[in-house]
């Protein structure tokens, strides 16, 4: 039997994503009628990560990780801003010429 002292090093951090291999018995224990507090007390999970994990695989019907929603961001920081220095110093060129020098 394991107990909570010995699993404190364990702990998932804040920022860790819980792995396919946790996701599994989350999904086990809520089959087997097991409570969120039991699930998260026996794989040492919070029961918020647990809740979550549930709520997702009873909508979506899986635990895979979904990609973000929203527009991605491509360009940010020096690419923009070596992109709006070349279109100012060179307003006149075309896209193609533009890319050329980008790719360079």
């Amino acid at each position: 039997m394991q107990t909570a002292s010995t699993n404190i090093g364990e702990r998932m951090g804040r920022s860790q994503e819980l792995s396919d291999s946790k996701r599994g018995p989350v999904i086990g224990g809520h089959l087997g009628n097991k409570s969120i507090h039991d699930i998260s007390w026996l794989l040492n999970i919070p029961r918020s990560t647990v809740s979550g994990i549930i709520t997702k695989w009873k909508q979506l019907g899986t635990t895979a990780t979904q990609p973000p929603s929203g527009r991605p961001r491509h360009m940010t920081g020096r690419g923009q801003r070596m992109l709006k220095h070349t279109v100012r110093r060179s307003h006149q060129l075309s896209a193609e010429s533009i890319a050329k020098d980008l790719q360079t």
